[in-house]
Formats: C-alpha cells, structure tokens, sequence
C-alpha cells in the first residue's frame, strides 16, 4: 500500500500495556530511540502486534513539532534528537527534513517559527510527536 505520509520509521515493539479501549505500544525505532504510540486496544489485536513484532511507526507531517533541543514539563515524551538537513518556505509554511539515528523526519510548520528558531540546514532540533498522533503499520 502507498501512503502519503512521509514519515516512516521501521522499528521493533518492545512493549504493549493493554487498557479497556486504548493501549500503549512502545516501540525501539532501527536508530535505537524509543517511541510510544497510542493506539486503540482492538487495533493492537486485530493486527497482533506483541513484543518482538516488526512495524513502522507513521507520522503525518504536520503531527511533528520542532525545538531547539528537550523540553521538560511537557507532557509529550516522544522527543527524537536530529539535525536539520533542508529547509523549504513558501508564504505561509515551511517543510523541515530532519536526519534522525535510521531515518528521516519531515515536520510541517509555520513559516514565522522557522524563522523565529532559526531553522537552516545543520541546526540541531528534536522532533516532538504526541503518542496519540502516531500509527502503527505491519
């Protein structure tokens, strides 16, 4: 199946923590970062996934924040060191690619805040991206 999400990271599950309607499914990407993803507990069974299953964790581009480096007091954990490698804007919004450990990452964002972060290439960043904003595929 294609898909238009560019965002595509291969990794493996290390943990599922079942709950009533949604579960919790950490996930170590092939770079060797750990993800969590949250997803409802019928799709963790419909598709079988267990410790050990191999996915791909699938991101929409405009589900990835941007910051200079970690962030503390925020309730979004999953926070993936990288470095910028291109920058495109256009009137309004801007496409940031991020190199992350096995893989890339494309972050939409508003033009003002790559300007306001300073955002070129070879900028540090760590891409934040809430565990409910992030899907599982086989």
């Amino acid at each position: 199946m294609s898909l238009s999400i560019r965002n595509q990271i291969p990794g493996t599950i290390t943990s599922v923590t079942a709950g009533e309607a949604m579960s919790t499914v950490k996930v170590r990407l092939v770079g060797g970062q750990d993800i969590t993803a949250a997803i409802t507990t019928d799709a963790v069974k419909d598709l079988g996934f267990a410790e050990g299953t191999a996915v791909k964790a699938l991101v929409k581009s405009t589900e990835v924040s941007l910051a200079t480096g970690p962030v503390e007091g925020i309730s979004i954990r999953n926070q993936i060191a990288g470095t910028v490698t291109d920058v495109a804007t256009g009137g309004a919004m801007g496409s940031v690619k991020v190199s992350v450990e096995g893989g890339e990452l494309t972050a939409a964002i508003t033009k003002d805040a790559v300007e306001a972060l300073g955002l070129a290439a070879g900028s540090s960043v760590v891409a934040l991206i809430k565990s409910t904003e992030i899907s599982l595929s086989v």
